[in-house]
């Protein structure tokens, strides 16, 4: 990302560039410049971006981001199309772990053939982008990547399951206010003595931010555990108020929710 003067910032992903900035005619001084370089294109306003489906209402000031069509390519490359919907991103009694992982070598030769990994990056990458809900689901079944079982596939395509019936879930930004706010939270795990921290920022009622993943430490105590997953989101809340900052738009406090 590259930030020019009064909030003119272009961002570029390969060979695919969007521009962004309150002033039109600066915005077709520094395409002109660009194009003196570079063999570039001009599709107008942006709709889509890597995957990603752009919808705006200027009137209202509202913007919506969604994956809907790669989500229903995701489905039609994994032989899940007509597959039934469920309603959660994992279900409730799922206790995967290590011991789950194929022993004996016909079953390590059976599993090869199932495409854990292609599916595993299929997922992680709508995760990356709009898909805040399937985080926790996503980094569990990453774990066994190099030695998946049948439990391990059974919850992949679950979760693709619960991408059937969400394809329409969207990012929507501009129904709430200009400030941040932080959503910590932690889990248990099986497998080892670490917990999961997990946390999503929020900017004007859409999310931003979020991440899970194994805290670094053990931690003592599930109160110490909180503490730790508290942290990580504020550090990632003052990250995120300097960039808005440099970028003209002063946060002078966020919020931080914790549900204990």
């Amino acid at each position: 990302m590259f930030v020019k003067g009064n909030f003119l910032i272009l961002l570029l992903y390969v060979d695919d560039m969007l521009v962004v900035g309150r002033d039109t005619k600066k915005i077709a001084s520094l395409k002109k410049v660009l194009g003196k370089s570079f063999a570039m294109k001009d599709i107008g306003p942006a709709k889509q971006i890597l995957g990603m489906h752009i919808v705006r209402d200027r009137t209202k000031e509202v913007l919506w981001l969604s994956q809907e069509k790669y989500v229903t390519k995701i489905l039609e490359r994994f032989n899940m199309s007509e597959a039934k919907p469920v309603g959660s991103a994992l279900q409730t009694n799922c206790k995967l772990n290590a011991r789950q992982c194929p022993k004996g070598e016909k079953d390590k030769v059976e599993m090869r053939k199932v495409p854990y990994t292609s599916a595993i990056g299929s997922l992680m990458y709508a995760m990356i982008c709009t898909r805040p809900d399937i985080a926790f689901a996503v980094r569990t079944v990453r774990r066994y990547m190099s030695n998946p079982g049948r439990e391990h596939w059974a919850t992949v395509k679950w979760i693709l399951r619960y991408l059937k019936g969400t394809s329409r879930v969207c990012l929507r930004y501009g129904f709430g206010k200009p400030m941040l706010e932080g959503f910590p939270d932690m889990s248990g795990d099986v497998n080892s003595s670490r917990s999961t921290s997990g946390y999503v920022i929020t900017y004007a009622g859409g999310a931003v931010s979020w991440q899970s993943r194994l805290q670094k430490a053990v931690a003592l105590s599930t109160t110490e555990a909180e503490y730790v997953a508290a942290v990580e989101a504020e550090k990632e809340l003052i990250w995120m108020k300097n960039v808005l900052s440099e970028l003209g738009m002063k946060q002078e406090t966020f919020q931080l929710h914790c549900d204990n």
